[in-house]
């Protein structure tokens, strides 16, 4: 273990404490060290508007009575480099004389993208770059996606039995697995950006789509597809202080100012099938700052998305319980050959209370 590693751990331990709080902005820890090896200050990215990391870490540190200049600040993103909502962060560790800088990986923001490394370099401070790069950026996946990619990492949820029913033929699902996987599922939805479903979810069962189970300091977006805007006014999912975004692709003024003054933004995304245009909604989402889009729909707009080649991720939940027929996890054939399936990856395969959680990655989609 090289000297560098227990102190970029732990600063990949605290960036994963931003988890839930730190949207649309990159969840990034910061630790700042002394030649000899003392912990001077450490911190990770506040609220979006709050302070980041680095600028934590000094604050820590000023706190204790450390003196920085000279000391290494090992930090799991390039510090930023252009004004925001906060000042540029390599400034900061510039103005308080930190010696050292070792970034896990470069900053994916075209604003930055090697801009932070060249301002510390051109001030003096000597910069390392890669210890813990893997991490950081599986860490920040949705964030890298949006600015590489313009779009966000799309993590679609079910649960099932262990034959693969989602409903039974009647639409009854609720519910198929434990409190457990619940509450495990919106942990999911904590860390993400917005959590989309379909109209016919909404319709069907009102959801309210917010994180109850686990503790949050933020309540992700909501995002509807409802191409004919069927939204009713009084949907549950209708929460004061977060967003609710609507796409259409049937204009109704009236049902749309309705909307609007619940506090909805209707925005009208017809494809030529006249269905929701659902790559161009993701381009938007984009726009808006999401960064993972949490998919919780039923098995027609799953299909939707999988058809159209939209979805990086699964998060499958199976109950230890069999159903028989009923409805699937996405409506997406009849394929003719086996190789017209959807290629995936296990990333992960753990227990939760007495079901099984899989995350499975689509083969490719994370080269970026």
């Amino acid at each position: 273990m090289t000297k560098t590693a227990p102190f970029m751990n732990q600063a990949l331990g605290l960036a994963a404490q931003a988890l839930f709080l730190s949207n649309p902005n990159p969840r990034v820890g910061c630790v700042i060290a002394a030649a000899d090896g003392r912990i001077l200050g450490q911190g990770f990215t506040q609220q979006a508007g709050g302070p980041h990391a680095e600028v934590v870490a000094l604050r820590d540190a000023a706190a204790a009575g450390h003196d920085v200049r000279g000391a290494t600040a090992y930090v799991t993103l390039e510090p930023c480099a252009h004004q925001g909502r906060t000042g540029p962060c390599c400034d900061a560790l510039v103005a308080a004389g930190i010696g050292k800088v070792v970034a896990s990986i470069a900053d994916p923001n075209p604003l930055v993208g090697g801009q932070g490394f060249a301002r510390l370099r051109a001030a003096g401070v000597e910069v390392e770059v890669g210890p813990g790069a893997a991490q950081a950026r599986e860490l920040n996946i949705g964030f890298f996606s949006r600015m590489v990619r313009g779009t966000p990492w799309v993590r679609l949820k079910t649960a099932a039995s262990l034959d693969g029913t989602t409903a039974l033929a009647n639409g009854a699902s609720q519910w198929i697995t434990s409190p457990a996987a619940r509450a495990d599922g919106h942990a999911w939805r904590a860390r993400a950006c917005a959590v989309l479903t379909g109209i016919g979810t909404v319709l069907d069962d009102n959801p309210r789509l917010d994180v109850r189970e686990v503790p949050t300091p933020r309540q992700p977006h909501v995002v509807v597809v409802d191409s004919q805007l069927q939204t009713p006014l009084d949907a549950r999912l209708f929460i004061a202080g977060r967003a609710c975004y609507i796409y259409s692709a049937a204009q109704n003024d009236a049902k749309q100012a309705a909307l609007e003054a619940r506090g909805a933004t209707v925005i009208y995304l017809p494809n030529p099938q006249g269905k929701v245009d659902l790559p161009a909604m993701l381009r938007d989402l984009a726009r808006r700052g999401v960064n993972e889009l949490h998919v919780e729909a039923g098995n027609k707009l799953n299909g939707s998305f999988v058809r159209e080649g939209l979805v990086d991720e699964m998060l499958v939940y199976l109950a230890p319980t069999l159903l028989g027929p009923g409805l699937g996890m996405a409506n997406i054939g009849p394929l003719e050959t086996l190789t017209q399936g959807l290629a995936l990856n296990f990333t992960a395969v753990d227990r939760v209370g007495p079901d099984i959680r899989l995350v499975a990655r689509v083969r490719g989609r994370d080269v970026f």
